[in-house]
């Protein structure tokens, strides 16, 4: 028979525990936050302002004052919080958790059947939605709790205090805060007791520490010159006095609540009163700083004069002055010398510093250019002083010398120079100075090498001769000095184009440096003059034998006699006669010298391949050359027609380092169709307007085109490594056909991988190849100086010479200049630079990170 249920019976809540506590947990947080942050916030502001100590530096009756404040400020609200705190009740915790979930199924397991109680159907129709309500409430998650105050706290006042607090910490300390402890009422009693405080404090140069005198035991101090002595007297004025002997005026019974003053001598400390204590002050006086000259003073390569020193001083040198006077009675009065100079004002320059470490004790180099000083080679007094941070000097002892300066090895150039001084000396020197001139270009031949350095001679004795006869000025003196100098320069150094002339020239040098007993720094630099000019000599030679078609297998004397000679046996040659000039054995430097100067002269350059004719193997190796540079250039113009998809109308390269059409500065194509053309190698077809992407797919169709033939041709059948080269140049001409289909389907991207696979399917195809003929010249030693010059000359598409025995890859240095890691540096920042800038477009973001995986 049927039976109905109980209608009085419910279902118990299946709601987790867990999330109820937690709701229940963050409401009660929401209404503690709520009604106690005044509370926090005054708390954490109090305890901010302790632990800085700022209570250690306010009069104590503003302590007490805002102690008292302070104090009212958190009773009043803890109040506050405690009359606005609700403690949430467990019902309120469960409509919390309804509301979050669909239905309020909490609700629906806590209501009765209202209408159908009696009703089997009705009620099993109840029973099953609040089956459903359980399943629903069984999966509640806690509530987060809503913990924002910005409409209580719309200054955001509890973040200051936080901030505090959290600056405390960082520089603050929890132990000052008991030092308000002193503060309270009956400790301040106490404290306004007779005491007192006292501090010395050293200069700051000295780097000593400050001492509290209060913990310094025994009756003698020792402090330094010019340390401030600050005491301050606490209690009844009058309790204690200073008397005192140690500065420069003194003091005797000051009662005072502070004093200070400065100890310059030594002498007594005296604080009478009931807690007085007496000190003897020893003083420990600054020296001086002392500077002295190391070694003696020389000239560089380059003319600068070289002169070490050390300098000492108790707490460091500041800084430095080298004064350098003429010494006139040590001077040789005679020809232009004899007349009584011009004055002229001492030389001052400041002494070089350290840096870095520690300046009490120090070696340095005075290094200044004096070549071009009235005073050059003449005998001079220089002095070097000191100064340390106390405004106090040290001073050297004079030191002697001739004034360092640039030599002059060529003789008509250092009569020059020596005209120059005589002018400089004094302007009743100029009519000498003219009549010597003059004489000296009389017979210009036999003379002047440079008809510029004749021509300048006597444009500047015209100028000296028409100022002489109106009296020389002292502007007028200036200006022909600089132009002797500038005379000298050119005859000493030349202007000469030809290299074979400029070595000539150097080697002249360097005879004259021998014979005038030069030193190893002025030999050294003439020796790299030498090879400097050695090179661009070779360098020449090189290049007229190929301008004019000259290659011969050797290299010929003058007695008919083949030999050859490579760089590194040139070098070896200058090396030993630096070598031989260095071990004082100038006669052997000599004839090493004019043999070098002889064989020089004589020589023709070598080239391998006679009279210019390419073997079968060097014309692959060149045709395939120029396929992967032409190759590079359509795969640089599709990217830049990729860029210009995403950065359209980009004017010169100036839209986030895009080039463009215009390409930066006017390189590359026009992006205005027939308005503007370009400089690069992309030319736009049909006078110089943009190139469609179908013109880019047909130069593509061409160069596959170019490659089969060239595949046709490819020497070293039948050996692996030429099988391999054709096996790679057929992965190449399938790249390329991948990419010619889809430039004309317009998809760049995909153009751009399908060239890039080809460029490396080249380079190995090119790789295989060099390897073939390698091979070859090894098993044809007959046959084998063909193809192994054209290795030599063959260039790859960088235009760098390959490496040996047929290997692609280069014996040359990949960059040039004086700062080539800097240079790369730079180079791989940039595109980590540009990899980081998100707002590029993908494509170009993807080629980026290719580069950085690659290099």
């Amino acid at each position: 028979m049927f039976r109905r249920p109980a209608l009085t019976t419910r279902p118990t809540l299946p709601i987790p525990r867990l999330s109820l506590w937690l709701t229940h947990a963050g409401m009660l947080a929401e209404q503690v936050l709520r009604a106690f942050w005044p509370f926090f916030s005054i708390v954490m502001a109090i305890l901010a302002a302790l632990m800085l100590g700022l209570q250690d530096h306010v009069r104590v009756e503003m302590v007490w004052t805002l102690g008292g404040l302070a104090i009212i400020a958190v009773v009043v609200s803890l109040i506050w919080g405690v009359r606005r705190l609700h403690l949430p009740r467990r019902a309120e915790a469960l409509m919390r958790l309804d509301e979050s979930l669909p239905g309020r199924p909490i609700q629906a397991l806590m209501d009765d059947q209202a209408i159908g109680a009696m009703d089997a159907d009705s009620v099993a129709l109840w029973h099953a939605h609040q089956a459903r309500m359980a399943q629903r409430a069984a999966q509640a998650e806690a509530v987060k709790p809503d913990l924002r105050l910005a409409d209580r706290d719309p200054y955001a006042l509890r973040y200051s205090a936080l901030l505090a607090l959290v600056i405390a910490g960082l520089f603050g300390s929890f132990w000052r805060i008991g030092s308000v402890a002193e503060m309270t009422p009956g400790a301040a009693v106490a404290g306004q007791g007779p005491s007192w405080e006292g501090w010395v404090e050293p200069p700051r140069y000295t780097g000593l520490p400050t001492l509290y005198l209060a913990d310094q035991s025994g009756d003698t101090l020792s402090v330094p010159q010019g340390s401030r002595i600050t005491l301050r007297f606490y209690g009844e004025v009058g309790a204690h006095s200073l008397s005192e002997t140690t500065s420069l005026s003194g003091t005797q019974g000051a009662a005072d609540p502070e004093q200070e003053f400065v100890v310059e001598r030594s002498g007594q400390m005296m604080i009478e009163g009931p807690a007085g204590r007496d000190w003897a002050l020893s003083v420990i006086e600054d020296a001086p700083p002392q500077i002295a000259v190391a070694d003696p003073a020389e000239a560089e390569a380059g003319g600068q004069m070289k002169l070490p020193f050390t300098a000492t001083d108790d707490y460091g040198v500041v800084s430095g002055t080298a004064v350098i006077e003429l010494d006139l009675p040590s001077v040789d009065r005679q020809y232009g010398l004899a007349s009584d100079p011009e004055p002229r004002d001492r030389i001052e320059v400041q002494l070089p510093m350290p840096i870095t470490g520690d300046r009490a004790d120090f070696t340095e180099d005075l290094i200044e250019d004096f070549s071009e000083h009235p005073w050059a080679h003449l005998p001079v007094k220089i002095t070097l002083m000191a100064q340390d941070a106390a405004d106090q000097e040290g001073e050297s002892a004079p030191y002697t010398t001739d004034l360092p300066a640039r030599r002059f090895f060529d003789p008509l150039a250092a009569a020059v120079i020596e005209q120059r001084r005589d002018l400089l000396w004094t302007r009743d020197n100029a009519t000498r100075v003219s009549q010597i001139l003059r004489a000296v270009s009389h017979l210009p031949e036999e003379v002047f090498r440079s008809d510029t350095a004749y021509l300048r001679l006597r444009v500047t004795l015209r100028r000296l001769e028409a100022f002489n006869d109106y009296g020389l000025t002292q502007d007028q003196q200036e200006e022909i000095a600089q132009a002797l100098w500038d005379l000298a320069i050119i005859i000493e150094e030349g202007t000469l184009a030809d290299a074979l002339e400029r070595m000539r020239r150097a080697q002249e040098r360097l005879t004259e440096a021998m014979k005038n007993g030069a030193t190893d720094e002025e030999i050294a630099e003439l020796m790299q003059e030498l090879r400097d000019a050695t090179q661009d000599y070779m360098r020449q030679l090189q290049r007229l034998a190929q301008e004019n078609g000259e290659f011969d297998e050797n290299q010929q004397g003058q007695n008919g006699e083949s030999m050859q000679m490579t760089q590194n046996d040139l070098q070896r040659m200058m090396d030993r006669i630096q070598e031989l000039m260095e071990q004082g054995r100038m006669a052997e430097a000599q004839q090493a010298l004019e043999e070098f100067q002889q064989m020089m002269e004589n020589m023709r350059v070598t080239q391998g391949q006679g009279q210019g004719q390419q073997s079968e193997g060097q014309q692959a190796m060149e045709g395939l050359a120029e396929t992967l540079r032409e190759q590079q250039g359509l795969s640089d113009q599709a990217f830049r027609d990729l860029q210009e998809q995403f950065n359209p109308g980009a004017q010169a390269g100036e839209s986030q380092g895009n080039e463009g059409r215009n390409g930066g500065q006017g390189r590359g194509q026009s992006h205005e169709g027939q308005g503007g053309q370009g400089q690069g190698s992309d030319q736009a077809e049909g006078g110089g307007g943009q190139p469609s992407q179908e013109s880019l797919a047909d130069r593509q169709q061409a160069l596959r085109d170019e490659l089969g033939r060239q595949q046709q041709n490819l020497p070293g059948a039948g050996t692996p490594e030429g099988e391999a080269a054709r096996e790679a140049l057929g992965r190449a001409g399938r790249a390329m056909d991948g990419a010619e289909e889809a430039l004309r389907s317009d998809d760049l991207a995909e153009a751009i991988d399908r060239q890039s696979e080809a460029m490396e399917a080249l380079r190995e195809g090119m790789r295989s190849l060099g390897e073939a003929l390698a091979q070859n010249q090894q098993n044809q030693p007959g046959q084998g100086t063909q193809d192994g010059d054209m290795q030599a000359n063959s260039r790859d598409p960088l235009g760098r010479s390959p490496g040996a025995n047929g290997s692609i890859a280069t014996d040359d240095n990949l960059l040039q200049g004086e700062d080539v890691y800097r240079r790369a540096r730079e180079l791989l920042d940039e595109i980590r630079r540009r990899t980081g800038e998100t707002e590029r477009p993908q494509i170009e973001l993807e080629y980026l990170k290719r580069l950085l995986e690659r290099f």
